[in-house]
């Protein structure tokens, strides 16, 4: 790895509504309507994701197709075929890999590059970057965006900043003004509940963070204070790491309020399952997987977790999994987590995909 006087160069690739946008590719009639991908309607599905003529509707991943099909009516859904998807993800995988090895995935359609290493000239982080979004549009007929900044938190918030199918440059003597004028709900870990709370003590943005001191952060927000006063400077000395010892695989979700049981999370593990499967393809760990596991978290914060050998982390068995650890305290839940154990001599490392409030969403 570089030495720590090196400035680093981080390039966060994040696909523009990626199952979307494989379907429109497939199927032009889609273009130009609004689409969904996800479950019936009929069957309580759920959103995975939709493309933008939809967002303008308020529809969004996540969201009960239901509920989407009354913001929008003639909203079309139509069901994800997955194998596309990872087969769209390997080809945007080897485009990295012409470029650095110091690549880390967060699911099929994002991940980070480390290009600090790269001493040719004519191949600074923005035009790798610039490199990158040709390709993918050029072999897959899809957009992605990207921000370059000094680090993985600065890079993720500037791919957002000018979405779809834009670019976003950070460079080094900007970062502090940039991050002063975020909202705090740009620190990854801030969702719904957390910010309200912050909005309570006038902490809106990045600035207003900074003007509390660390003992006083952490007084009122825990370990997450620490996180809070890095992030409100601009600081994340996160490495990008291509390659952990890896023992699970795991998503979750913590509810703003809390779900009284399996009636009302059915919906839910459709979509939590859907981001399972990405994580287990994007670790590349089908082949290692030793058995499937739940953890539920209950309203007076006690935990439950199930587990069950001898399955390939098939939907149904989540469902049966969830129910078992719910019955043991029959109370509401605010947090549900899906995942799976890998054998030992796989290629693992623990990993979570934690869903703040709202949950986060494909963009």
């Amino acid at each position: 790895m570089y030495p720590l006087t090196m400035q680093r160069k981080i390039i966060h690739i994040d696909a523009d509504c990626f199952y979307a946008a494989i379907e429109m590719r497939d199927r032009p009639e889609l273009r130009g309507i609004p689409m969904a991908v996800g479950g019936s309607a009929e069957r309580r599905g759920v959103l995975t994701t939709c493309n933008y003529d939809a967002r303008a509707y308020g529809v969004r991943s996540a969201m009960p197709t239901a509920h989407a099909m009354r913001l929008c009516p003639q909203l079309t859904v139509v069901p994800p075929q997955m194998h596309k998807y990872r087969e769209a993800s390997q080809v945007m995988r080897g485009i990295f890999a012409e470029f650095t090895e110091v690549i880390e995935p967060l699911s099929l359609d994002e991940a980070y590059l480390d290009v600090s290493e790269i001493t040719d000239e004519t191949l600074t982080a923005t035009r790798i970057a610039k490199a990158i979004r040709a390709q993918v549009r050029e072999s897959l007929d899809i957009t992605v965006s990207a921000g370059v900044s000094v680090n993985k938190f600065v890079a993720k918030v500037a791919s957002d900043w000018q979405k779809p199918d834009g670019l976003t440059v950070v460079p080094p003597d900007e970062v502090d003004a940039f991050v002063a004028a975020l909202s705090v709900t740009k620190i990854p870990g801030v969702g719904a509940v957390t910010a309200d709370k912050m909005h309570r003590y006038g902490l809106r943005t990045c600035a207003d963070v900074r003007g509390w001191s660390l003992h006083d952060l952490r007084r009122r927000f825990g370990k997450f204070g620490v996180v809070l006063h890095e992030r409100a400077r601009g600081r994340d000395e996160r490495l990008v790491q291509p390659s952990r010892v890896r023992k699970s695989v795991s998503v979750e979700r913590t509810f703003s309020e809390d779900v009284s049981g399996p009636s009302e999370w059915a919906p839910i593990i459709e979509r939590l399952y859907i981001n399972l499967m990405e994580r287990i393809e994007a670790a590349k760990a089908w082949h290692a997987i030793d058995k499937a596991f739940i953890k539920l978290k209950f309203n007076d914060f006690t935990q439950t977790t199930v587990e069950r050998a001898g399955t390939k982390a098939v939907e149904a068995d989540y469902h049966d999994l969830l129910v078992e650890g719910w019955e043991r305290k029959a109370r509401p839940v605010r947090l549900i987590g899906l995942g799976v154990r890998l054998m030992d001599d796989g290629d693992q490392v623990s990993e979570r995909l934690p869903f703040s409030d709202p949950p986060l969403a494909e963009h």
